[in-house]
């Protein structure tokens, strides 16, 4: 029977694809080609600018940033006052207890920065490597970076590239992740968007009984890591630009890895395939002409793309929505980060649950990196400036780490419970502990053996 529904939908879809051959027009050829091309260029091809090699997205929010001056500050915090005000204009708010506990510090952040910018904080939060350091090299790096990096997001996730990579996903990710070939697509838009994009996709596709209830799971915790364009502000904070594509598709394997071990092992080898309304539909198999299908299909994305410039609009409208979402409690859950670390020995004692771990790895500054691994959970980014002054190894290890182990409080965790995916905290926790231990144990030996 399953045989049946994919030869009948095979031949749905060839005939869908013979009933239209505008598709095949040179305009949607060039779109494709043209437009992928240059998102692949403005992610992922190095060059050297100013004495400084980087990636061309990188150069050109520095360049942005150098040409606007001290007005980043005013405008990040429009954003983040915004973002405060947002939950409340929407009445989201008080949706649930997650979304009043963000909506609260989304206020104390929009309130700090505030402080900040017009240096009329308490003597705490100006010191140098707290509220002004915070400002400086996350939130207006991250401010410009999200709304920017999503004009050229709009190319390279928008023209069919995430559709033709989709089907030759097929084959690998069932047996590998144990997920439909269309989560690939969840994957991608995750690891070069971002992981709202990423969870909203999951999300939708589960309430619309496509994924079950472990398969839900494994993709938001699994694969719904931070954006390139956030991984670029980590690189930067970690003087790793020099070697980012080395950083990144280390990273990106290990992130990838660590996934395929943790579907195996509880909590998620116990979930149940159950679908959200109780009946599902699984995922048709593209068994023959891959190559023809997958054209096919990122011809007829092409075709039904919007015009460029609202493709655009609505990519950076999606943008600057995002960073009102993440600025205000990056401000407040990353300072209260900040002053557990720096104030309390809260971590120093936490960071002995995988001190064992790293000093048998033989990772240079070994506690360092088992207490970023702990603050990791409170934020991803803090764990940077824990290492900032460490051995390139150890920067390039914990600077990977923090991406590929996903989940942290400061934003992913919340976005992950107020969605409909079923997930219990005690979950998240131990896929969190399983994600770091395995994270370690995969980026260290790759770390000694490219660096």
């Amino acid at each position: 029977m399953s045989e049946l529904r994919e030869s009948v939908e095979y031949h749905q879809l060839n005939q869908n694809i013979n009933n239209k051959p505008s598709i095949y027009s040179i305009a949607n050829i060039l779109k494709f080609l043209l437009f992928s091309s240059i998102g692949i260029f403005m992610f992922f091809i190095p060059i050297e600018w100013n004495g400084k090699s980087s990636i061309p997205l990188d150069h050109f929010v520095t360049w942005v940033r150098s040409l606007i001056g001290n007005s980043a500050s005013y405008y990040v915090l429009i954003i983040v006052v915004l973002g405060a005000i947002h939950p409340f204009y929407k009445k989201t708010w008080n949706k649930s207890a997650v979304d009043a506990v963000i909506s609260l510090f989304k206020i104390l952040g929009a309130v700090a920065t505030i402080l900040v910018i017009f240096n009329i904080g308490p003597a705490w939060l100006m010191a140098e490597d707290m509220g002004p350091y915070w400002l400086n090299f996350l939130l207006i790096p991250i401010g410009m970076l999200v709304p920017i990096g999503a004009v050229f997001l709009a190319l390279l996730v928008g023209y069919g590239l995430l559709e033709f990579i989709g089907i030759f996903m097929q084959p690998i990710m069932r047996p590998i992740w144990r997920t439909p070939g269309r989560s690939a697509i969840d994957a991608v838009a995750s690891f070069v968007g971002s992981y709202s994009i990423g969870l909203l996709i999951t999300n939708r596709v589960y309430k619309e009984g496509k994924y079950t209830k472990r398969e839900a799971v494994i993709i938001a915790t699994g694969f719904s890591t931070v954006s390139a364009t956030f991984m670029i502000v980590v690189a930067k904070t970690l003087d790793l630009m020099h070697i980012w594509n080395l950083y990144f598709w280390l990273t990106l394997v290990v992130t990838f890895a660590v996934t395929a071990i943790t579907v195996r092992l509880r909590p998620i080898s116990k979930m149940s395939d159950d679908y959200y309304s109780g009946e599902g539909y699984p995922e048709e198999v593209i068994k023959k002409d891959r190559v023809k299908v997958a054209w096919n299909q990122a011809m007829v994305t092409v075709e039904s793309a919007p015009k460029l410039w609202k493709n655009i609009y609505d990519n950076v409208k999606d943008g600057v929505l995002m960073a009102m979402g993440i600025l205000p409690t990056i401000m407040s859950i990353g300072l209260l980060g900040l002053i557990l670390v720096n104030q309390t020995p809260v971590f120093d004692y936490l960071g002995y649950i995988f001190y064992p771990l790293t000093a048998l790895l033989q990772i240079p500054e070994p506690f360092l990196a088992a207490k970023a691994a702990a603050i990791n959970l409170v934020d991803m980014f803090v764990p940077s400036l824990v290492v900032l002054k460490t051995s390139l190894e150890t920067r390039f290890i914990i600077g990977s780490l923090s991406i590929s182990v996903i989940l942290f409080f400061s934003s992913l965790i919340p976005c992950i419970m107020s969605t409909e995916i079923p997930l219990k905290m005690r979950d998240i926790l131990l896929i969190w502990f399983l994600r770091t231990i395995f994270s370690f144990l995969l980026i260290t030996p790759l770390a000694f053996l490219f660096l």
